[in-house]
């Protein structure tokens, strides 16, 4: 019998995990002894904070390539098909959404594999659930473009796609270019629309305020720089 791909959350940033985590999770990652991660080092890391009971030295952790081959997604759930349980770990909260992972995913889909997903953080979902925005209807569009005219022609498209749907817009940043996209956001956008920032989501430090953007032009701007945040917005 093939074993099961248990889709494990970790914390968005440094915290003991009874604040992210259910007890049922941690139980479920501190049984397991193989893992495919994003990033071996920060998988390490967790599985060390939530007190896995074995060594690291005695667990197997294999990083996913940034763009996996097939090659690789056979190589990656070899361990399930010979009957052992594998965790997968994104580098912040749930893996296979808005990181990678889902490759694997769909290929034990294929294969017949029990698939498990189990509760924790999402950076999307708490922004989304926070921001007062349309939560019926939404789209996360990953990172907009990082240069101009391409950035603010994107942010005009998604805009209009906003008014047309009655369509919650969620996109990120890398965290030390927020402050050029929040910038971009409000010289782009209609004095009307409504634009939330969600910074630090579950941390001590989290911010979330949503506004209309000519209400945040007349304010100070946010404090978004190398901090982890999710923009959203909602034109009427």
């Amino acid at each position: 019998m093939p074993g099961t791909l248990w889709l494990l959350p970790v914390a968005l940033g440094d915290t003991p995990w009874e604040n992210y985590l259910p007890a049922v999770a941690r139980e479920a990652a501190c049984r397991l002894t193989h893992f495919v991660v994003e990033n071996a080092k920060m998988a390490r890391a967790e599985l060390k904070r939530i007190g896995h009971p074995l060594p690291l030295r005695d667990m197997a952790i294999e990083q996913l390539p940034a763009t996996p081959t097939p090659a690789d997604i056979e190589r990656l759930v070899a361990p399930l098909l010979a009957g052992l349980d594998l965790g997968l770990m994104s580098e912040a909260g749930c893996p296979a959404v808005a990181d990678p992972g889902a490759l694997l995913v769909r290929r034990a889909h294929e294969l017949g594999i029990a698939v498990k997903p189990m509760v924790g953080p999402s950076s999307l979902l708490l922004a989304l659930m926070a921001s007062g925005l349309d939560g019926q209807r939404f789209a996360f569009h990953g990172y907009l473009p990082a240069r101009e005219p391409e950035r603010s022609r994107r942010i005009v498209e998604l805009e209009g796609e906003s008014a047309r749907n009655k369509q919650t817009q969620i996109f990120i940043e890398t965290p030390y270019r927020n402050s050029v996209l929040f910038t971009a956001l409000l010289s782009a956008c209609r004095p009307r629309t409504r634009l939330c920032v969600a910074t630090d989501l579950s941390l001590g430090s989290e911010g979330i305020l949503t506004r209309r953007v000519a209400d945040w032009k007349s304010a100070p701007p946010p404090d978004l720089d190398k901090r982890p945040t999710v923009f959203l917005l909602l034109a009427d």
